[in-house]
């Protein structure tokens, strides 16, 4: 069963950045689009960045130019680094892998981003 723990969540004052980091374990088959998300009290998983196994990614608009999503697929491990962070930017992330032929959904338990005023 795979498994993906996250970390690096944290507080941090606007304009300030953090680096989540992702690995996942038991993995038997192939990863393929690794993402993370973000979710809100009350509101639905939203994706705010994803990378397919080659290496391309994809970003919502309200990050773009901010974070960067990054992966190492021998290592089974996915990253965002968050830059110039704003208080919109407080959620839950949740890292999600796909894997195998399935494209089975994995989540991890999340990592609370806060930031401040």
């Amino acid at each position: 069963q795979v498994q993906l723990v996250e970390s690096g969540g944290g507080l941090v004052q606007a304009g300030g950045s953090l680096r989540l980091s992702c690995v996942a374990s038991g993995v038997t088959g192939i990863i393929f689009d690794m993402g993370w998300y973000l979710q809100v009290p009350g509101k639905q998983r939203e994706l705010v960045a994803g990378i397919t196994r080659g290496g391309s990614a994809n970003y919502v608009d309200s990050v773009k130019g901010r974070f960067t999503i990054s992966r190492d697929n021998a290592k089974n491990t996915v990253h965002l680094q968050m830059n110039s962070l704003k208080p919109e930017d407080t959620a839950v992330y949740f890292c999600n892998a796909k894997v195998g032929l399935g494209r089975r959904d994995s989540w991890g338990q999340g990592t609370q981003v806060t930031v401040s005023a």
